[in-house]
């Protein structure tokens, strides 16, 4: 076979695919492009081509990449195929055997060195308000400068989304009485420092439903888009540090506001199994992580929801509906809002195109499956758009300024916050967490 040694994909896993086509429409690069080698049952026909004896560099290689892993067949498969295992452990073996062309190796070696690390995000968020108040921005937006600029950079610019306020967590926020719990929280690398009024909100909800929320401040990457991308040795090192980051005793769960985070997080306990001392933690650690809204749920609420007179659009986000399985739980804490009205979105199941860092490597696709969301979430007619990762919301908003529009984005627990505390959505800053922290 063309795989090495090092938990090459399984035969067995290849074989459950009986290539009944069901995984088809759910597919966002077979709706785009009809081609066979760009749907799941396509791809897995590949490795099953690479463990025969086919090379990886070229059409493997190629189609692999041009998988979002949306997870979205993982849903619509009759048979169980764990098209996520397979991809997984191919896309590791080609990040190990095939030498990418320059300009593919300086774009992700540019991403990978940037978005894991939160305090070079820091940095770059303050390139970004510096070039958002000099008109800086606008020019890099010029057709003529646009062009010349690495595609990599062009990409990255068109996501980013205006700097907004900006509060860094860490440490305790005291439970609402009566407590219930203690709970962890995970405040992610975009998340805490482009969208950090997410994390506020999350700690504020959490704590108003009778929980203390511990916020380790040694966290940093979980590894999601390392093991996503197939660089498994990246992965492997930052979930381990992940898991002794909040190895701390006292907290029953683990609480995750983004969802690829928290999809990531919930395989530890398959991505350390080889590794010594980490096998059995990683793996008790696993069982611990919730997404916020499937522990909401799980819970029951306790902090009474105030009335919200809003019409919001709830997307999707993939890696929580379709790799975590978590579809009702956001719309349920929705819909027992007062006042606020929950609109479907048309193709809910399609990816928006943001895919962790898709959208950067491959901006041409990401934008078709973005501008058709967009399309779809101003069909609902709807005021606010709600979903549970940053990487749609910047998606979304990019895509609809695309098309000359615009629409107010809120994560979840922005709006679950806006209802606790009786404010009106939009209004995200509520009480300074920091000066909670304990």
């Amino acid at each position: 076979m063309s795989f090495d040694d090092h938990r090459p994909p399984e035969r067995a896993l290849v074989d459950d695919c009986v290539h009944c086509g069901f995984c088809l429409p759910s597919c966002p690069t077979y709706a785009l492009w009809g081609q066979e080698m760009d749907s799941p049952r396509g791809r897995v026909h590949l490795i099953a081509q690479a463990l025969d004896g086919a090379p990886l560099a070229g059409a493997v290689t190629a189609h692999m990449d041009s998988c979002l892993s949306c997870m979205g067949c993982l849903t619509s498969c009759p048979s169980g195929v764990k098209y996520d295992r397979l991809l997984t452990a191919t896309r590791a073996q080609i990040e190990r055997q095939v030498r990418r062309p320059p300009g593919e190796r300086a774009a992700r070696a540019l991403i990978f060195g940037l978005f894991p690390h939160p305090r070079r995000l820091r940095a770059a968020r303050a390139a970004l308000v510096a070039a958002e108040a000099s008109g800086l921005r606008r020019a890099l937006r010029h057709p003529f400068i646009a062009a010349r600029l690495p595609p990599v950079v062009r990409a990255m610019e068109s996501v980013a989304p205006p700097p907004g306020p900006y509060q860094r967590l860490g440490g305790r926020v005291p439970a609402a009485s009566p407590r219930r719990g203690t709970v962890a929280m995970l405040t992610g690398c975009v998340q805490s420092v482009f969208f950090s009024p997410v994390n506020a909100a999350t700690a504020r909800v959490l704590a108003a439903e009778g929980f203390d929320v511990e916020i380790p401040r040694a966290q940093g990457c979980c590894g999601a888009l390392s093991g996503h991308a197939g660089r498994e040795e990246e992965a492997v090192r930052y979930a381990k540090a992940t898991i002794d980051a909040f190895s701390a005793p006292g907290a029953d769960k683990v609480i995750v506001n983004a969802a690829g985070c928290g999809s990531a997080m919930k395989e530890y306990g398959h991505l350390l199994s080889d590794e010594p001392g980490y096998g059995e933690r990683a793996r008790q650690f696993s069982a611990r992580v919730r997404d916020l809204s499937e522990f909401l749920v799980e819970v029951g609420p306790r902090a009474p929801r105030h009335p919200l007179q809003a019409t919001v659009a709830y997307h999707d986000a993939c890696h929580l509906a379709h790799a975590q399985g978590i579809r009702d739980a956001p719309r349920a804490l929705l819909d027992a809002i007062p006042g606020l009205e929950r609109r479907e979105i048309a193709e809910g199941q399609l990816c928006c195109g943001s895919a962790g860092v898709y959208n950067l490597l491959q901006p041409g696709p990401a934008g078709e499956l973005g501008d058709r969301k967009a399309a779809n979430v101003r069909a609902t007619g709807a005021g606010a758009l709600v979903t549970a990762n940053p990487g749609c919301t910047m998606q979304i908003r990019a895509a609809a300024e695309r098309g000359g529009w615009s629409i107010a984005a809120y994560h979840i627990a922005e709006v679950l916050d806006a209802s606790v505390r009786g404010a009106q959505l939009g209004d995200s800053q509520g009480p300074v967490v920091s000066t909670m922290l304990m």
